[in-house]
């Protein structure tokens, strides 16, 4: 008799994450990869890859659950049981992993938030969104203009002397101070150690402003694996900082336990990952909210739509 798993895909505007887990929260399959300005294809390659990673013949999948920001588009793809904000996914992924942890730190691709946990409840957050300046796209567009791959950057970070001072509160102006540093004969390391110093100073006066960083504290996000800013964070708030290994797949990990904590099943098909699906807007104009709606089909039908301000703009 096959036992039970559960899917989790956690879309973000950088990256698309997904894993398969079993009753007792052990990973099956896992995918990681980049979004492309694509979710529903992003999804559709990840689907891909944990298939061919999954066991069919010891498991079957019986409940699924999406997050991030493509959440509704993709669930709707999927007919996901759970549907839910990536705050929630990933305190409840860390918690499962760390159960005492008391403050989460994640910085993406293209933003960052904090989350503050008690007794296994996420209290408190923050989210920036408007700024990338002390993302991974920061991150990268400086590694580009100093010609390192920004995999490398840790390493390099480490062996740094000391750390340059660089004005990194603007990606702006930290590119012009970064010139600048070049031209007046910086260390090529202690530049690098100054943007990794920068990005964590960043998160901390920004994101976690007025927010008690309590330990344990686990960093997430494509970002923690660079070993210079772990360091940085560390000597910035005096305590240790711990990165997991599946810390970038927290929040498709997290949604996965949601749908087993659903307790809706419903025998899932890889087959999805092999139909067409379309989007389509559409602007109401049945009252002056004139709302756009979003309508995805599958094969042509209408599987579900959002968007509407209220029931006049209902789609059916």
């Amino acid at each position: 008799m096959r036992k039970k798993a559960y899917l989790g895909i956690d879309i973000g505007s950088i990256s698309t994450k997904g894993v398969v887990i079993d009753g007792e929260n052990r990973f099956l399959a896992e995918s990681y990869l980049w979004t492309e300005g694509d979710p529903t294809g992003a999804s559709k390659r990840v689907l891909q890859q944990l298939k061919e990673q999954f066991d069919g013949e010891a498991y079957h999948i019986v409940a699924s659950g999406t997050t991030g920001s493509a959440r509704r588009l993709v669930g709707a793809m999927l007919g996901a049981q759970v549907v839910k904000n990536e705050i929630t996914a990933h305190a409840v992924g860390t918690t499962a992993l760390h159960p005492d942890v008391r403050t989460i730190l994640e910085i993406g691709g293209q933003d960052s938030k904090i989350i503050c946990v008690e007794n296994g409840v996420a209290v408190d957050y923050a989210m920036n969104t408007l700024c990338a300046a002390g993302t991974g796209a920061f991150l990268s567009s400086q590694a580009h203009r100093l010609g390192v791959e920004v995999e490398q950057f840790g390493e390099i970070a480490l062996s740094a002397r000391k750390a340059a001072p660089v004005a990194a509160r603007c990606t702006v102006f930290a590119e012009s101070d970064l010139v600048h540093k070049l031209q007046v004969g910086y260390p090529k390391e202690e530049i690098i150690a100054g943007l990794c110093k920068a990005v964590a100073g960043n998160y901390l006066n920004n994101v976690a402003k007025g927010k008690k960083i309590v330990a344990p504290v686990v960093f997430q996000g494509g970002v923690s694996k660079n070993a210079g800013v772990v360091k940085m964070f560390e000597e910035e708030l005096h305590m240790p900082v711990l990165v997991d290994e599946k810390g970038h797949l927290m929040g498709a990990f997290g949604i996965a336990i949601l749908a087993r904590e659903s307790h809706k099943e419903s025998e899932f098909s890889f087959d999805v990952a092999d139909m067409e699906f379309r989007t389509r807007e559409i602007t109401c104009g049945k009252c002056a909210n004139h709302c756009e709606i979003i309508c995805v089909y599958r094969e042509k039908e209408l599987i579900d739509a959002w968007g509407n301000r209220c029931d006049r703009g209902a789609v059916r």
